[in-house]
Order: C-alpha cells, then sequence, then structure tokens
C-alpha cells in the first residue's frame, strides 16, 4: 500500500496541523503526574475536542496514512497523549469493533471516541503473568449474569476508570486456552476493591484488583462463551501493532532533542556518543517503516494487526530502554534529577520489556509463527 501523502493527505495533515495550532494555546495546564484524577479530566477533556473537531475516531476510521499523519502532526506540535484513555481508545474499543454486537458496539464505543468513559484492563493475574492462559479468576454462570471473584494485578487506570476489559475462566475442565471469557464489567459493580501500585517514578497508573463475586450481565459478553482467548489475540494484536505507533515519534523527538542538549554540553565530542545516538537514529527510522508495513497490513486484512507486531513490540521495547539510557549518559549526573522529563520517562521504559506481553513471550512468538520453528518442551 502507498503510504506517501496524496492530495487528500495533504489536505488533512494541513487542516489538522492548522487546527493544532489554534487550540493547544488554548488548553488548560497539565496536572500533576501524580494526580490521576486530573489528569483523567485532563486527557478526556482533550479526547472531547478531538471528537468536537472530528478527529477522534481516526485510530479506528481513517486510512493508514491518514492515522500515521495524525501521529506525526500530534507529536511534533506537543498535543496530550492518549493517557487515560489508552485502554479505551487502542485495545477495548477496537476489539469491541471488532468482535462486539451492533448493540455493544453503540452502547461502548461513543463514550469512548468523547471521552465520556474510561476502561481499564484486567488481564493479568499474580500467578499468570507471562502465562496469561493460566489464569485463575472465574466466572460462574447465574442466570442473566457471571458471577465474578479472584484477583488482577497491573490493572492499567483501575483507579480512574468506568469499565474494565476483563479475562476469567467460564471453564476449568478442558484446555487452559479454550475456557476463557472476555466480560466489560462496570467498575461501580459492588465486590470491585482497587489498591493502587506505585511505580518508581511515583504514579499510580496501575492496581491491584480484587474481585469478590462480581456480577457482571451475561449480556457485557463479547464473543461466545469460552472463546476469550481468540477475542484476547485480538487485543492483545492491537496492543502490541498499533497502540505504541505514536511513542515512536515521540521517541525520535527526544532523540532530537537529546542530540542537542549533548552539542551543548559538550559529550556530542565523544565518538562513542554520537556513533551511540546515529544508530538509535536508524533504529527509530526503521522502526517507523515497520509501523507503516504493519497499519497497512492491518488495512489490508480488515482492521486487525498481524503477528508483525509481536516483531515491532519486541524491538521497540529494547530501543525505548537504549534511548534513555543514552539520555541518562549525555545527562551525566543530571541524571539523577527527577525534576526532569527524560528521567521519568527512563524509569518507565524499564516496564517495557514486560508490559503487552514480555520480550521472553515475543520472541516466542516470533519464533514460532513467523519463523517456524518448533515450540519448545
Amino acid at each position: 500500500m502507498d503510504l506517501t501523502d496524496g492530495p487528500g493527505e495533504e489536505e488533512f495533515r494541513a487542516r489538522l496541523r492548522e487546527w493544532l495550532g489554534g487550540v493547544l494555546p488554548t488548553l488548560p495546564p497539565k496536572p500533576d503526574p501524580l494526580d490521576w484524577p486530573g489528569r483523567r479530566a485532563y486527557d478526556c477533556g482533550w479526547q472531547r475536542r478531538l471528537y468536537d473537531a472530528g478527529y477522534a475516531d481516526v485510530h479506528w476510521d481513517a486510512s493508514p496514512t491518514q492515522r500515521l499523519i495524525f501521529l506525526e502532526e500530534t507529536e511534533r506540535a506537543g498535543a496530550p497523549y492518549v493517557g487515560a484513555n489508552f485502554v479505551g481508545l487502542l485495545h477495548a474499543g477496537p476489539t469491541i469493533a471488532a468482535e462486539g454486537t451492533a448493540g455493544q458496539r453503540e452502547r461502548w464505543l461513543p463514550p469512548v471516541l468523547r471521552g465520556d468513559e474510561v476502561w481499564c484492563q484486567g488481564f493479568s493475574e499474580p500467578d499468570a503473568g507471562s502465562d496469561l492462559a493460566g489464569l485463575r479468576t472465574r466466572a460462574v454462570r447465574d442466570g442473566d449474569a457471571y458471577v465474578v471473584s479472584g484477583s488482577k494485578i497491573w490493572t492499567s487506570h483501575a483507579e480512574v476508570a468506568d469499565w474494565c476489559e476483563l479475562l476469567v475462566r467460564t471453564d476449568a475442565s478442558g484446555p487452559k486456552h479454550r475456557g476463557i471469557t472476555w466480560l466489560a464489567m462496570p467498575m461501580d459493580a459492588p465486590g470491585i476493591t482497587v489498591r493502587p501500585l506505585r511505580t518508581l517514578a511515583g504514579s499510580t497508573e496501575f492496581a491491584e484488583m480484587f474481585l469478590d463475586e462480581v456480577r457482571v450481565p451475561v449480556a457485557n459478553r463479547v464473543g461466545d462463551e469460552n472463546d476469550g482467548w481468540r477475542v484476547t489475540m485480538v487485543t492483545l494484536s492491537f496492543e502490541r501493532g498499533t497502540a505504541f505507533v505514536g511513542e515512536v515519534v515521540a521517541c525520535r523527538r527526544v532523540l532530537a532533542e537529546l542530540a542537542g542538549a549533548a552539542r551543548k554540553n559538550g559529550t556530542w565530542d565523544d565518538p562513542v556518543v554520537r556513533r551511540r545516538l546515529g544508530r538509535l537514529s536508524a533504529e527509530f527510522r526503521a522502526l517507523w517503516r515497520l509501523t507503516q508495513w504493519n497499519v497497512s497490513e492491518a488495512q489490508a486484512v480488515g482492521g486487525v494487526p498481524g503477528i508483525g507486531g509481536s516483531v515491532f513490540k519486541l524491538r521497540y521495547s529494547h530501543a525505548r530502554q537504549e534511548l534513555y539510557d543514552a539520555a541518562a549518559e549525555v545527562l551525566g549526573p543530571d541524571a539523577l534529577d527527577l525534576g526532569r522529563e527524560w528521567n521519568l520517562d527512563r524509569l518507565s521504559s524499564l516496564s517495557y520489556t514486560i508490559a503487552a506481553g514480555t520480550s521472553q513471550i515475543q520472541r516466542n512468538i516470533v519464533a514460532e509463527r513467523i519463523l517456524g520453528l518448533p515450540k519448545g518442551r
């Protein structure tokens, strides 16, 4: 697929750039990074502005070229990131769009696009992290509801969420991959306890979540009962294939700023530093091309990213860590100052080889599903 700008894309880019130039100076000050209720309000306010301007559904209902233009231009302009809307816009929303009924799409998608409702992700469990199919949170059918009990961990944005994309075990008698169901759980249902987890940077975007006989309507099931593993693969394909696209643009911007800082403080004179930054520049240019390929391929097969997303996620996770290690080298002693944005980003980058599927899991996927190597015993 040709991803160069045609007349329509050039007009879209110019119109978006003009709109960003007018709206960004009118935004309120950014909230404290540790204030998640404040961040939710800020992020949802930005999403509402996108909705009113006609840009809210660019992640779902736009050509691959327009989607990439949107990410390039918003990042270059310094526009807010999706933030608290991450799960709804980039995980749950696309999954419901691909797998939900007409009624489910009508109920859940518009509030996400308007910034009215925030979603969290309830996948990982204390004893089933990388082995996601080993989850134990159980759901027992009781009339027109599932009664859910168990616990989740690393539940993204749970303390400010309205809904949770939740994986539960509905059949423990068969193979573990075949007894899982995907549910949309209202976060105000009785029996839910959320305990925020504090990260190295001091933020609480993750939480533990305890479920004590929580009733979830059967109508909130996406896909068939016990078919949740297949639906989950759709979710994870979006998470690994397209959810991090905007961050590649952000890393390229940080790399340019890092080179500028190196020239100012003299570390640019070190050939090792220059070579490291040059290699990272090539790395992120290649990742951007891979992003274009993955988005184009997804469009060609109906909108769901393929397993090439695992290649991207694996390499991007490590490249991001290498970028912020290079930033620490350029900053020197200032790398210990947590008041600097780069240093906070460096701390968050440590989680990327674990989040959305560990690097070890991604290597297995690449080996087995792309290279055709035999499964390990």
